[in-house]
């Protein structure tokens, strides 16, 4: 697996390099075999080290964990914890949905944007507010998944919202993590005529 580990303004070592490539490749290898890269990043921010982790495991599938503590090493081996953690859940998730059938596997083509939330909209020739300004965009895909399969991806992901085409009925769904910690799940193709 390659690891990519970096600081801002922080000088990582060839001490501390070892210690995550180590660290990762042990912990991620009790899991999976052949996960394709991770990216570690550091920073520092007052008295604390922060630690960022993301594992991209196999196509479609990143898990990330964040950590913070008073020693960069203390940081990092919390995060690689919560990132060993996570790959744990998602084994035993999928050794138990084994044998139910599997989802079709189709997938919509989509694009991913990233937009700056602070900067202002341009206008428009006729001096109307405009389009918010795109500061990155990535080809991505919205897979066909059954709502279980869904909700397992988002806590394994750790993204806060998942977009999917549920296997049951072909309509567009989201799931996403509630304040309360719950998990939430949008179906507006749901006829409430039909479930009485």
């Amino acid at each position: 697996m390659h690891i990519q580990v970096s600081g801002q303004q922080i000088d990582i070592g060839d001490a501390l390099r070892t210690h995550v490539d180590e660290k990762l490749n042990t912990g991620v290898a009790k899991f999976f075999d052949h996960t394709i890269d991770a990216v570690v990043s550091f920073t520092r921010e007052r008295e604390r080290f922060l630690c960022n982790v993301a594992v991209h495991v196999y196509s479609g599938l990143i898990m990330r964990a964040d950590a913070a503590a008073t020693e960069i090493y203390a940081a990092f081996d919390a995060a690689a914890a919560r990132i060993e953690k996570q790959l744990r859940r998602h084994k035993s998730r999928i050794k138990a949905h084994k044998g139910r059938g599997a989802a079709a596997g189709e997938s919509l083509a989509a694009q991913y944007y990233v937009i700056d939330g602070e900067a202002e909209e341009a206008p428009h020739a006729n001096g109307e507010a405009g389009e918010p300004a795109i500061i990155a965009e990535s080809p991505a895909s919205v897979a066909t998944l059954r709502v279980g399969d869904a909700v397992m991806q988002l806590d394994v992901s750790g993204a806060p919202v998942l977009l999917f085409r549920n296997a049951g009925n072909g309509g567009l769904n989201v799931v996403y993590r509630r304040a309360d910690g719950h998990v939430g799940w949008i179906d507006p193709a749901f006829d409430p005529a039909a479930a009485r």
